[in-house]
């Protein structure tokens, strides 16, 4: 890296860490504590106001912004795409500003570097993610829960499961401590301390209503990371379906969350699950019609034959 890049990179650092002592600027840049302290007084005779604190380090001066030198065509596209993704999936405070980024983005592109990147962005379109949108209401609750995160507070609300208890109610009102947000294949997924179940549970914003901040507080477990978050693999059962040639093609498509892998033989496809109850699969097969036999569980054969029996009766 030559003295320009240095010095640039120098400030860029200074900017994101806000306080550098030498000997990590040294080491950030792979060179001698002596060159950081000669790359400091040249940064200062240019005009940047770098502060140095005995004992501490240097920083910027508050205020002081070096905006972006320059974008690629292949950065700025990326960028854009960002600002794209996040005002599609994001609560509406987040969408606002995303919109207020790429104008800004926008604005100190150079002109060929913001026409070239114009005509690569005409190239690509950036579709939700998942089977449905974000609805509104679940974007004001992705707002809501961040603030809640952010403050510590516990959260109250209405959940609707998918599959009914064992006392076959899919109802419950839930307390839970929000630890952090997840967006999972489109949908987004609170992270929580459910004090009904007394565990760390995950809760689909969509099936949420009634989500109301409490200003009961909360503390984070201090050995809790949501980046190093990895939830319990508890699909345990394991599924095999036989699809005939026919939609073979469009199964491997359609990328089921549960599937583990696949298998070509003469017959079809042989696809094989792994679920918590075979239950979850069981719309799946029958939104295939014949063209989908369960080869295993037995337990599943029987909720399909019960399924098409009582669909039989209505028409």
């Amino acid at each position: 890296m030559n003295k320009t890049d240095r010095l640039l990179a120098i400030v860029i650092e200074l900017q994101r860490k806000g306080v550098l002592r030498a000997e990590d600027l040294a080491a950030r840049f792979e060179t001698s504590t002596r060159t950081i302290y000669r790359d400091i007084q040249a940064l200062s005779e240019a005009g940047v106001p770098v502060v140095g604190a005995p004992g501490q380090g240097y920083s910027l001066m508050e205020g002081y912004f070096l905006p972006p030198v320059s974008f690629t065509v292949e950065e700025a596209v990326a960028l854009l795409i960002g600002t794209d993704f996040v005002e599609q999936k994001f609560d509406t405070g987040y969408g606002v500003k995303a919109q207020s980024a790429r104008g800004k983005i926008e604005a100190v592109l150079p002109e060929n570097v913001s026409n070239e990147a114009s005509r690569v962005r005409a190239t690509m379109r950036l579709l939700a993610a998942g089977d449905a949108p974000i609805s509104g209401q679940e974007k004001q609750y992705v707002e809501a829960l961040r603030q809640a995160i952010l403050e510590r507070r516990k959260v109250k609300f209405h959940y609707s499961k998918n599959r009914p208890e064992i006392d076959g109610n899919r109802h419950s009102h839930r307390t839970a401590a929000p630890y952090g947000l997840v967006l999972v294949r489109g949908s987004w997924i609170l992270v929580a301390h459910c004090e009904l179940r007394q565990e760390l549970r995950h809760f689909r914003l969509s099936r949420m209503s009634g989500l109301t901040a409490l200003e009961d507080p909360f503390s984070l477990p201090p050995d809790f990371q949501l980046q190093d978050y990895l939830p319990a693999d508890d699909r345990n059962v394991r599924v095999r379906v036989l699809v005939s040639p026919a939609i073979a093609d469009r199964v491997k498509e359609t990328c089921s969350f549960y599937l583990e892998a696949f298998e070509d033989r003469e017959e079809g496809l042989v696809i094989t699950f792994r679920v918590r109850q075979p239950e979850e699969l069981l719309h799946w097969v029958l939104g295939w019609g014949a063209n989908a036999v369960v080869l295993e569980p037995e337990a599943l054969k029987i909720r399909v034959r019960e399924e098409a029996e009582k669909m039989l009766k209505r028409y």
